[in-house]
């Protein structure tokens, strides 16, 4: 017999033995007396009974092992976790309620982070006319494949009598196209806007749903509709729009670290890669657990292309009119799919406290009203101070579900630190104390500091998920100074491959053709190298970062 079914059939044995003791356990005071009643297995008998509860549960309706199946496992945790769903319409989601509270975590960070930066939130239309697009040729190139087009305005009742018939009659006299992306519209406004320096810098940014008519599409990763935010800036000198678009990518970098925990690599696109209408393309590189890339955010400079294509003009100082520089910057629901890959495990999420909507959760271990509300009286006195201090706090008194339910609904959801409170608890003045990331387990004492022991343990968290997070992307990041290295490396092990390129499109498309990998980035922080591609054998002066990618 196979260890895992030998190992599954002494849980079954120890749950209908537990389960047994369960039964006669309401007898055991009437047989026994004080006595026993007092005694340590009694107290704590709930209690394990819970967590052996709790074991079934993960394995009746846990998840498939990220080992076995990565694609799979990421799927259903998207789904146990209740973060989203798919929609009726084919290539949307549903983000559900606890979904969304993590993207409003991540909205309300990285919008005080623009803020900061001295940009302000404004709105434009979701609908752009079809000829705004073709006015800046690279930008229509890049993004016509992936348009959704409205043709008609009004709809009618089939006179077949099968429901609703577009109207024949109401059809636009210039087809909308739903916005990919707004650098058109924007800087069509633009133009009223800028007349002289005085009206420079503009620095704005709008959060928006944005549709790309994608194929193949996956929760979060990719999908028809997304949420996101778009900076779109317009600047008197080149420099200045330099400095904007690095600028930005340094936010996003900051963001990613400090409060997703994923280490981020900052670099330059290939041009191959750049955004289509763009000069530049600053980047974030983040890398998964599966050793493949995700692309988490994107900064680019757009040199002075719209603003010739919608004539975006400005007086200068000196009094000569120019053509203004531009920037644009964004970031998406993507970065959900980036935290679930980077942290999560077999169990579920693992949320950075950061972005966690609930960092404790407290769960009462009970029997009856009245050991619930002595329960409640007492965690309120605990709540309070944890509150007041900005920690976020859930007591999951639901008599709907038993205690072994709530510790694998929690597990799954990533609440980074979960309390468990029983009668004997109460007795001896203590809680046990559980973090997510470990799945370590203490008895704490309430007759120390609760708030300083949370909040060091907030941060604890913290550090350690990103450290892992670290760990993992330096042990999978390599060298490569043959091709037949990169396809080993790529093949066998995933990760990022560093190797030398020699900055041809030419030898990039042959490179993705083969392997199936792209050149993620050049990193900021990359050393000029003397060195020969890998591919070409021509000189080259730096590595690039080669990894498959999402």
């Amino acid at each position: 017999m196979p260890s895992g079914a030998i190992n599954n059939l002494h849980l079954l044995l120890l749950m209908t033995f537990l389960s047994w003791l369960n039964n006669v356990n309401v007898y055991l005071t009437y047989l026994v007396g004080k006595r026993f009643e007092n005694s340590i297995f009694v107290n704590h008998f709930t209690l394990i009974i819970e967590q052996v509860s709790y074991q079934k549960r993960r394995m009746s309706k846990g998840l498939p092992k990220r080992s076995e199946d990565y694609s799979l496992w990421y799927n259903e945790l998207v789904k146990k976790a209740d973060l989203a769903e798919n929609s009726p319409v084919r290539g949307c989601m549903v983000i559900k309620p606890y979904g969304y509270s993590i993207w409003e975590k991540m909205q309300a960070e990285i919008d005080r982070m623009f803020k900061e930066t001295g940009h302000t939130n404004a709105y434009f239309p979701l609908f752009i006319p079809k000829s705004y697009l073709s006015k800046e040729a690279d930008h229509v190139e890049g993004f016509a494949k992936e348009c959704a087009v409205v043709t008609h305005y009004r709809l009618m009742n089939d006179p077949d009598g099968q429901g609703v018939v577009v109207d024949p009659d109401a059809k636009l006299e210039e087809e909308l196209i739903v916005r990919p992306t707004s650098e058109t519209v924007i800087w069509n406004t633009y133009r009223n806007w800028v007349q002289s320096y005085r009206d420079l810098p503009i620095l704005v940014n709008q959060w928006a749903n944005v549709v790309r008519w994608e194929m193949r599409t996956r929760l979060f990763l990719r999908t028809a509709e997304f949420l996101w935010q778009e900076g779109h800036t317009a600047h008197a000198t080149k420099q200045e729009a330099v400095d904007e678009s690095i600028q930005m990518m340094n936010v996003y970098a900051q963001f990613a670290e400090e409060f997703m925990a994923v280490p981020v690599v900052k670099g330059i696109k290939s041009e191959s890669e750049r955004f289509a209408g763009a000069l530049e393309t600053y980047c974030i590189e983040a890398l998964m657990q599966d050793g493949k890339a995700l692309q988490a955010g994107t900064s680019h400079f757009l040199g002075q292309n719209f603003a010739k294509a919608f004539d975006v003009k400005f007086t200068s100082k000196e009094g000569k009119q120019d053509f203004v520089w531009g920037t644009s910057w964004g970031v998406s629901t993507r970065l959900m799919g980036a935290l679930i890959m980077a942290h999560s495990d077999d169990q579920g999420l693992v949320l950075p406290p950061k972005l966690a909507p609930i960092q404790v959760v407290i769960v009462p271990i009970y029997k009856g009203e009245d050991q619930l509300n002595a329960i409640r009286d007492k965690v309120d006195s605990l709540i309070g101070p944890l509150k007041a201090a900005g920690i976020t706090v859930k007591l999951d008194d639901r008599d709907t579900y038993k205690p072994g339910f709530k510790f694998a609904e929690w597990e799954m959801k990533g609440v980074p630190v979960r309390f468990a409170i029983g009668p004997k608890d109460m007795e001896n003045n203590s809680i046990e104390i559980a973090r997510r990331d470990t799945g370590e387990k203490e008895l704490f004492s309430l007759e120390g500091d609760l708030l300083a022991k949370v909040q060091g343990l907030l941060n604890d968290i913290q550090e350690n998920i990103y450290k892992k997070a670290f760990d993992f992307r330096a042990e999978n990041t390599r060298e490569a100074n043959t091709y037949d290295e990169l396809k080993e490396i790529l093949d066998n092990e995933g990760g990022f491959v560093s190797a030398h390129w020699d900055g041809t499109a030419e030898t990039e498309e042959k490179i993705k053709e083969e392997t199936k990998a792209t050149i993620r980035c050049i990193p900021i922080d990359s050393k000029e190298e003397e060195g020969v591609c890998i591919y070409s054998g021509k000189p080259s002066q730096r590595r690039v970062l080669f990894a498959k990618a999402y």
